[in-house]
């Protein structure tokens, strides 16, 4: 068994309770919150949205970083909410990590999901040992409804997924086990060694994914993670989808450079995770799990309650966000 303490799992939700669109970084326009709350209202749920979403700051963010962190501490902080859904990420979660108590996650546990820049927040939760969900945006569920989507809403009611993806050829075999976390590589980068990084003698699977940026970069970044984290806790490692990237050093695919640097460890590689902007499959980040690699196929199990449900990632492909 894998070491470490043990991370809060929020109350699955029931139909009628009520889930919050907010807004911690980048501005959408209020049309397409409504379209999204119109998505969830048909899984059941009631929807509110923050009152500062349509505020929007330096043409970039949604309102100033006061309230950012004002809406969604108002999300946490209100009881009949039982969950929060980010609107979208791009950049600015950073701002409001200050601004919010890390004592209030534990306090109002409930599930917050998003992705990319959201990234810090997420981690910031799981530090303060609490379970949240890497997983679509309210621009991603406007009007749509995809695996991922899917996935999403059936999580909230206690469905927990299984995933298996294809062979790869940079995979390493093996068996993981220990809390997911991970993210976006520059968020979650940028939060490693901080006071909201979970504590070095916890057993972690990592996960990771970028876009838009260059390979010297990407190095540049997992080079930090190296060195700031310590890797002999780190049992096992997935590259999700690196989409729009520089290639400014001779490798053939990101993949291969970050394998090569995993190459000291022991431990399971699954390369080609659907995680990431162009497709975003949803992970219970700091949930207890294990991670299978085979020449075969990898699989990713949640070791926690609730109903269980198995997903063929190469057969449901064609339902993935793109």
């Amino acid at each position: 068994m894998f070491k470490g303490k043990k991370i809060f799992r929020p109350p699955y939700l029931e139909k009628g309770d009520k889930v919050a669109l907010v807004s911690p970084a980048y501005w959408v326009p209020q049309e397409v919150l409504s379209q999204a709350a119109e998505t969830i209202r048909g899984w059941g749920f009631q929807p509110v949205i923050g009152p500062h979403t349509n505020n929007l700051n330096v043409n970039a963010y949604a309102g100033t970083a006061e309230e950012r962190a004002a809406d969604l501490l108002w999300a946490l902080e209100d009881d009949s909410i039982k969950a929060i859904i980010c609107s979208r990420g791009g950049y600015g979660s950073i701002h409001i990590l200050n601004r919010i108590p890390q004592e209030t996650y534990l306090a109002h546990p409930k599930w917050l999901i998003g992705h990319g820049d959201v990234t810090t927040l997420l981690h910031t939760i799981v530090s303060s040992d609490v379970m949240c969900v890497h997983g679509p945006m309210a621009f991603q569920m406007a009007g749509r409804q995809e695996l991922a989507t899917n996935i999403t809403r059936d999580i909230l009611f206690g469905t927990i997924p299984q995933y298996e993806v294809c062979s790869n050829d940079y995979n390493h075999c093996g068996h993981a086990e220990g809390i997911l976390v991970g993210g976006n590589l520059s968020s979650y980068s940028s939060v490693v060694g901080t006071q909201f990084h979970i504590p070095p003698q916890q057993d972690i699977i990592l996960f990771i994914e970028e876009v838009e940026e260059s390979l010297h970069n990407i190095d540049r970044l997992f080079c930090h993670l190296r060195l700031q984290m310590d890797f002999e806790h780190v049992k096992g490692v997935i590259l999700g989808s690196f989409s729009s990237i520089r290639f400014d050093l001779q490798f053939g695919s990101v993949e291969q450079m970050l394998t090569a640097h995993l190459a000291q460890y022991d431990i399971p590689v699954c390369c080609g995770f659907p995680v990431g902007s162009n497709s975003c499959i949803p992970l219970i980040e700091g949930a207890p799990c294990s991670l299978d690699v085979t020449t075969e196929k990898s699989v990713l199990t949640f070791n926690i309650d609730g109903e269980r449900q198995s997903y063929n990632l190469v057969s449901d492909s064609r339902q993935l966000f793109r």
